[in-house]
């Protein structure tokens, strides 16, 4: 029975492996499966909105793709350059999105050879495994977090300048960027920061302030980043 369930829904045969119903049930499962791992991707954590309707719609076009060039090892090969090509005109993601990419392209090629059931078994594992990462780590750690930016003149060393006033205002703190602005005299830093109580907010600013040549403090909501998927 369960030998049954776990085969290919295409025939082993070349001429018949594909059919309009077999092609129908693996495209309609390959997109409730990308709604599924998109929701799980984003459960409880921050993602845009382009990266979660990418990942929704990825496994049906994998799953096409695969169905298409069933066992024709020359489109195979057309294929694997075409999908290389696309990795040079999207933008860099973070380790999470890239292993979410992967996943839904799993998903995709499992469907595309006709494991209905297989795609289903692991696209449920590996959303749960998701949902548990994200609930124990991610999520929380995206609630707290708040993005803090300071302009500082040229002429102040930002290094370390601040560790004070965060020790005292913070639980953590890390910088996630540094650039030069107004042809080099002014220096724009980006820090995750985590309050330790949001109510002392504008004390720690008032403190920065006095620090930085009362010059732009912004702290605000952690946002996507614009150079992320």
């Amino acid at each position: 029975m369960l030998s049954t369930i776990f085969s290919s829904i295409f025939s082993s045969s070349a001429e018949s492996s594909l059919s309009v119903t077999g092609f129908i049930i693996c495209l309609l499962t390959a997109l409730a499966l990308g709604v599924f791992i998109s929701w799980c991707c984003s459960y409880k954590t921050k993602t845009s909105k382009s990266f979660n309707t990418a990942i929704a719609l990825l496994p049906a076009a994998v799953c096409v793709v695969i169905m298409m060039v069933n066992g024709n090892v020359g489109a195979g090969v057309a294929v694997a350059g075409a999908f290389s090509l696309v990795r040079f005109r999207s933008a860099p993601g973070n380790g999470k999105d890239i292993v979410t990419i992967f996943l839904t392209m799993g998903c995709g090629l499992i469907l595309g050879m006709g494991y209905i059931a297989y795609a289903l078994l692991y696209s449920l594992i590996m959303g749960i495994v998701m949902l548990i990462i994200n609930s124990a780590y991610l999520g929380k750690k995206a609630n707290e977090s708040k993005l803090l930016k300071i302009t500082i003149p040229e002429d102040l060393d930002y290094s370390g300048i601040f560790d004070d006033i965060f020790k005292k205002y913070l639980k953590e703190y890390e910088v996630s960027s540094v650039k030069t602005s107004n042809m080099g005299s002014l220096y724009k830093l980006r820090y995750d920061v985590v309050l330790k109580d949001s109510a002392k907010e504008k004390e720690m600013i008032d403190e920065l302030r006095c620090r930085n040549g009362n010059l732009e403090i912004s702290l605000s909501k952690q946002e996507v980043l614009t150079n992320e998927l």
